[in-house]
């Protein structure tokens, strides 16, 4: 999530064969295409029937369960009312940025500020919007909306075995990067493992990455995934394989996992492209991207 993406599109990276470079961490995956062919390669899943997309808060009711036998819901915030910042979650620093509320390093123009995050009618809207403020490279920064567990009372931390959940609409600004991942800050790859990582000039791609034994694909789904369309992603992070879902449907599996003992914070944001890899906002209209909810199993 920190890390830069790729100088190449996914339609031609994904075509190349052996080990490639994805977020500046080589790694060798698999490809699954339809029909389950595989070959060497960074990791391309295709769209199964059980990924259908569900309109609005439609897949969302309280009495659904993880799609991972076993779990019961341990942790969750349904945005159900206002949030209190600094009980469950921090919104103007992480230490994945190099100065805490911003990093100029990222590819980045996101400013934390907890304006960026609203709550209305149980849904979470993260809104980011041109700044005043200038990045130390010279770029205009653009103040957004970050929850993360990192530094709140609770300090509560996904852990081996669990399985994290959120219903998001996905946005359809210039610009957009919205994700939910992980992050601590002080073990391998500073414990990271992106649910999602989603960019709107890619709108049916759904970029999965495990930083901590590092591993990879894209999720190409054009009925499930697409700008301003209602999804919900989902996480186990298993010991010697991540497994990703989409829409309760199991996606893909990095047979790499995360090792015994991991542990981190959950991130929920949005930032803003600065346009080296993705296209940067082409002007001052708001950026937003909305959470119904995010809930953790164990």
């Amino acid at each position: 999530m920190r890390i830069a993406a790729t100088t190449a599109t996914p339609s031609r990276l994904l075509t190349a064969a052996g080990a490639v470079t994805l977020l500046a961490v080589p790694f060798t995956g698999q490809v699954v295409a339809v029909g389950g062919t595989a070959s060497a390669g960074p990791a391309r899943v295709a769209a199964s029937p059980a990924g259908s997309q569900q309109a609005g808060r439609a897949g969302a009711a309280a009495g659904s369960g993880p799609p991972v036998p076993g779990k019961v819901l341990t942790w969750s915030d349904e945005f159900d009312g206002g949030i209190t910042w600094g009980a469950r979650w921090v919104g103007d620093r992480t230490t994945a940025y190099r100065y805490g509320d911003h990093n100029p390093d990222g590819n980045k123009l996101d400013w934390l500020d907890t304006a960026g995050v609203g709550v209305t009618d149980g849904v979470a809207t993260f809104t980011a919007r041109p700044s005043t403020r200038r990045l130390e490279n010279g770029s205009q920064a653009w103040q957004t909306g970050f929850l993360t567990t990192e530094g709140s009372t609770e300090g509560f931390r996904v852990m081996v075995g669990d399985y994290a959940e959120a219903r998001v609409r996905m946005p359809a600004g210039r610009g957009a990067w919205p994700a939910l991942w992980t992050w601590n800050g002080d073990e391998g790859a500073n414990g990271e493992v992106d649910s999602f990582e989603y960019h709107p000039d890619n709108p049916d791609l759904l970029e999965l990455t495990n930083h901590v034994r590092p591993a990879a694909g894209y999720y190409v789904d054009g009925k499930a995934v697409g700008a301003d369309r209602w999804v919900t992603v989902g996480t186990h992070y298993g010991a010697d394989s991540v497994d990703w879902y989409v829409d309760g449907a199991k996606v893909f599996s990095d047979h790499a996992g995360v090792g015994a003992g991991w542990s981190a914070y959950l991130v929920l944001n949005l930032s803003v492209a600065d346009g080296q890899y993705h296209p940067a906002p082409s002007g001052s209209v708001p950026i937003t991207f909305s959470a119904d909810y995010v809930r953790v199993y164990r």
